[in-house]
């Protein structure tokens, strides 16, 4: 469910008609709904009410900080994955405690950074990161509480590029070496064990790769309580999928996910982290663009769009499917048309659908991409230096810029060119 509806024949966000935003910042631009922000954190949070949680936003789906500050405002935690998210999470306002730290490179300053700001946890993925946070940390006179990512070599079922979880994947440690990997962190200063992290992938619409993975995870519990070490947290990832093509059937919902959580790791007596972005800022999003032309092309028509792949990479990275609707709401009866939807970059991979059938549309009509708030803007970029894609969020009846469009001459002017030319 979102809040990009039509309302008397003009596409609304929330209470603000799509087509007024354009007219103000221009386009193509994100638009965010803080209502569909809201409703799905608490799906998440209400999932899990009942037993000791925090829902950390995965901050990597969409990081700008109004949509930090306004999830913060809910209760949730983050998950970053790098130094700069760390601190643009701090400069939303988030509490170093309800951060937990992700991800498979971090470096030593990067640690450092979360150590002297204050973090949740490290999850930690391999030995030789595990040594550096224990050689940061002794250096800064502080213990730090880690979980080891364990890849439990499930399938996700998902797209390649976005499964973590297998033996072939660079994330984690094999869960059959565990018990060796929790041995050594407990012999190392500085660092404390607390808990297990696993995460196998994005995108999952279906709960059954979760179970298998959440199934070993509770086994690997027992036994390393039973080697001696504390185990009293499990960060259980994130991945849920949400429904990109309307025809498709619709992913689990967030209070079955909670259901299997309980019914799998429930017994424990962990408290139990989990990490939802997409399906919370997947379809609070879309990106709006306007059609530069109609083009006849051999055997097929091609609809040419200001907003191209450096402002939507997903398509050609990812052969992704957007729902690209038109902005004016088509009178009842229109007969639809085919085209394919392409961008102006000077690739042949800036192409958003092939043969997509919908409502015809003509140069200067807006058209907008829907479940677009997840890894767009964050993922977007200046290629054949084109102006960064700007973002708005909309709040009931009000709207405000929260990422700018940069102008060209900010962009050239970033430039510096050596004394010798």
């Amino acid at each position: 469910m979102d809040h990009f509806l039509y309302r008397d024949g003009e596409l609304h966000a929330e209470d603000v008609p799509v087509a007024e935003i354009a007219a103000e910042v221009g386009t193509p631009f994100y638009c965010y709904s803080t209502a569909t922000l809201t409703r799905h954190f608490r799906l998440f949070d209400e999932a899990l009410e009942g037993m000791p949680h925090l829902v950390c936003y995965a901050m990597k789906a969409a990081s700008n900080q109004a949509i930090l500050k306004t999830l913060a405002g809910l209760g949730a935690g983050m998950d970053v994955v790098s130094g700069g998210e760390y601190l643009r999470a701090r400069a939303a306002g988030v509490p170093g405690e309800k951060i937990v730290f992700s991800g498979v490179g971090k470096t030593r300053e990067e640690m450092r950074i979360a150590l002297e700001g204050g973090v949740r946890q490290f999850n930690v993925e391999s030995e030789p990161e595990m040594a550096a946070l224990s050689e940061v940390a002794v250096s800064l006179g502080v213990e730090v509480p880690i979980t080891v990512r364990v890849n439990p070599d499930v399938d996700a079922r998902t797209h390649a590029k976005i499964a973590t979880g297998k033996s072939e994947n660079k994330f984690g440690i094999p869960i059959a070496r565990a018990r060796e990997v929790y041995a050594e962190a407990a012999r190392l200063p500085g660092l404390k064990v607390i808990g297990i992290d696993v995460h196998i992938g994005s995108q999952l619409t279906d709960l059954e790769p979760f179970r298998m993975a959440y199934e070993k995870v509770a086994e690997l519990t027992e036994v390393l309580r039973a080697d001696g070490h504390e185990i009293s947290r499990l960060d259980l990832g994130g991945g849920l999928g949400i429904p990109y093509e309307r025809s498709n059937a619709a992913p689990p919902l967030p209070t079955d996910y909670g259901a299997l959580i309980r019914e799998t790791v429930g017994h424990l007596g962990c408290e139990v982290e989990i990490e939802p972005g997409r399906l919370v800022a997947g379809n609070a999003g879309i990106l709006v663009s306007k059609v530069i032309y109609v083009k006849s092309g051999e055997g097929r028509d091609f609809l040419i769009l200001d907003g191209a792949m450096n402002d939507l990479i997903r398509p050609a990275m990812y052969d992704a499917y957007h729902d690209i609707v038109p902005v004016r709401e088509p009178a009842p009866g229109v007969e639809p048309a085919k085209y394919d939807i392409v961008g102006p970059v000077c690739e042949s991979g800036d192409t958003f659908a092939k043969e997509r059938v919908m409502p015809a549309v003509g140069e200067g009509d807006l058209v907008a991409f829907r479940s677009a708030g997840a890894y767009g803007a964050v993922m977007s970029s200046e290629y054949n230096t084109r102006p960064l894609v700007p973002e708005v969020l909309v709040h009931e009846h009000q709207f405000a810029v929260i990422r700018p469009r940069p102008t060209f001459d900010e962009m050239i002017n970033r430039d510096t060119i050596p004394a010798w030319l």
